[in-house]
């Protein structure tokens, strides 16, 4: 899977596909998201695996990010 953008917003992070898929998640799910700075959130770095936070240190998996549910946090 090939990303094209990751972006936020005040509420989510996005990614889209070179296909053009677009998918978001709530940035409450990832609360080093969340609280970080503009600048800190676009520093990261993608991989053919998922997008990496050095400064952070988060890691999001293309994969979860297509998976993930809302309802795999309520069952933790």
């Amino acid at each position: 899977m090939k990303i094209e953008k990751v972006w936020f917003d005040a509420t989510h992070i996005f990614i889209k596909t070179i296909d053009g898929i677009e998918k978001s998640m709530p940035l409450s799910w990832f609360p080093k998201l969340e609280n970080a700075e503009a600048q800190q959130q676009n520093n990261f770095e993608l991989s053919p695996f998922g997008i990496h936070w050095e400064e952070l240190d988060e890691d999001l998996s293309f994969e979860g990010f297509f998976k993930f549910r809302k309802e795999h946090i309520e069952s933790k």
